[in-house]
């Protein structure tokens, strides 16, 4: 008998374990990343598209899983030539076509609606090279609609990308960036 009862209680609890897991699908369109890198002179602005994005959570665990992958030759600036210095010379767009995010865990809680702040941390890939980066992160959750906001530092000369300054133009070690990711949420099947 306290075998049937044990098996009876974990069939009832296991779909609501299993409704924990849910999957972030990023809406492309809707979705943005922007940076702002300080130089002597101005503040250069631009955005970036994001491809495709996918993440998997558990409210009621730490882990995570998925990717965020940005398009690298899709940076535009608002001047093309420095559009093409910073494809070709920075990014090297030729030999790495996407930058990512691939999260792998999560401090703080995700409320089953409304906003919620957490940090979350993962690996940061930019020219082929991962470096571990964690991120504070609003959410907010509304229905099946979500949003996930951040705003974070790369320090993109450390990481080995090449500083564009010149002559008397000189611009900053690291780069803002904010991510804007709009999306659904779903339970996983």
């Amino acid at each position: 008998m306290k075998t049937f009862v044990v098996l009876a209680l974990a069939g009832m609890l296991a779909p609501a374990a299993l409704a924990q897991r849910q999957t972030f699908a990023v809406n492309p369109g809707a979705s943005e990343v922007r940076m702002m890198l300080n130089t002597t002179h101005e503040v250069v602005h631009g955005t970036f598209h994001i491809q495709s994005g996918s993440v998997e959570f558990d409210r009621t665990s730490p882990g995570m899983s998925g990717l965020v992958i940005v398009l690298a030759d899709s940076g535009k600036t608002g001047n093309g030539i420095r559009d093409k210095k910073m494809n070709n010379d920075i990014l090297k767009v030729d030999q790495y076509r996407v930058v990512s995010f691939a999260p792998k865990t999560y401090t703080g809680t995700i409320t089953p609606s409304g906003d919620s702040t957490i940090q979350v941390s993962g690996v940061f890939t930019l020219l082929g090279s991962p470096h571990d980066l964690t991120i504070p992160m609003q959410i907010q959750l509304d229905g099946s609609k979500a949003t996930a906001r951040a705003h974070f530092v790369v320090p993109y000369v450390q990481w080995g990308l090449k500083n564009p300054s010149f002559l008397f133009w000189k611009a900053a070690q690291d780069v803002a960036i904010d991510l804007d990711l709009v999306g659904q949420v779903s339970p996983q099947k």
